[in-house]
């Protein structure tokens, strides 16, 4: 009799089934109050408890070794691994909601402008990827198959209902009880980290100059982290 050999697995289907949609929503909304989506992939509503600052993960890594305390923080990794920059896996740092409004005037008063490209945020009417915490089973998929998101810093329920993410305004800049650094420094530090992770990458690979990027310069905001600028003017 003929032997029925077993079916090869398809290289693009998913070692772990992705947990339950329903579990994993009713986490988010009853547990920490945070709205979703309400069908299709789980993804969570921006602009309404949080905002989210997005960069590439390698620079987000450093950021996070320079502040140890920065609010909750999840890594979204894209599955096809290309030197493109649609392809790198990002960081999603969580702040306070209407941040995303003030990240453009924070870069500009920094004297980064448009050199810090690779820092974005997602506010009011934007969404993110419903990252799976860490223990729990399988894997959350945010924008299909192709992309698998984990938290790298959990929140805590109850934690983000206060003014315990990085924000701006009168009383920030020394942390909450949480010692998460205001937007502003928080800003600094991710502008700056973004900026040599671009340059770390244009001299392996030259892969950004190849697309068209911005120039490779420092900006004032990058001396005051190197001391080059006066005291009294660095962050």
């Amino acid at each position: 009799m003929a032997r029925v050999l077993p079916r090869p697995r398809s290289p693009f289907a998913p070692v772990t089934p992705p947990v339950p949609r329903a579990a994993l929503r009713r986490r988010y909304e009853e547990e920490l109050g945070w709205p979703t989506t309400a069908t299709g992939p789980v993804e969570l509503l921006t602009g309404l408890r949080f905002d989210v600052l997005e960069m590439p993960a390698d620079a987000g890594g450093a950021v996070l070794r320079r502040l140890p305390r920065t609010g909750p923080v999840a890594l979204v990794r894209a599955g096809s691994g290309g030197k493109h920059p649609a392809d790198r896996p990002k960081l999603f740092m969580l702040i306070a909601a209407g941040g995303a409004e003030e990240l453009p005037g924070i870069l500009e008063w920094l004297e980064w402008g448009a050199l810090a490209a690779d820092l974005t945020a997602r506010g009011a009417g934007d969404r993110m990827p419903a990252p799976a915490f860490p223990g729990g089973p399988g894997r959350s998929y945010g924008f299909g198959s192709w992309e698998a998101a984990g938290w790298v810093r959990p929140p805590r329920p109850g934690y983000e209902a206060g003014n315990s993410l990085p924000t701006t305004g009168f009383g920030t800049g020394i942390g909450d009880v949480g010692g998460a650094p205001d937007l502003v420094r928080l800003v600094s530090a991710a502008a700056t980290e973004c900026h040599r992770a671009r340059l770390r990458r244009a001299r392996n690979a030259q892969s950004d100059r190849a697309n068209g990027d911005q120039p490779l310069a420092f900006s004032n905001a990058s001396r005051m982290s190197a001391g080059t600028r006066p005291r009294s003017l660095t962050l």
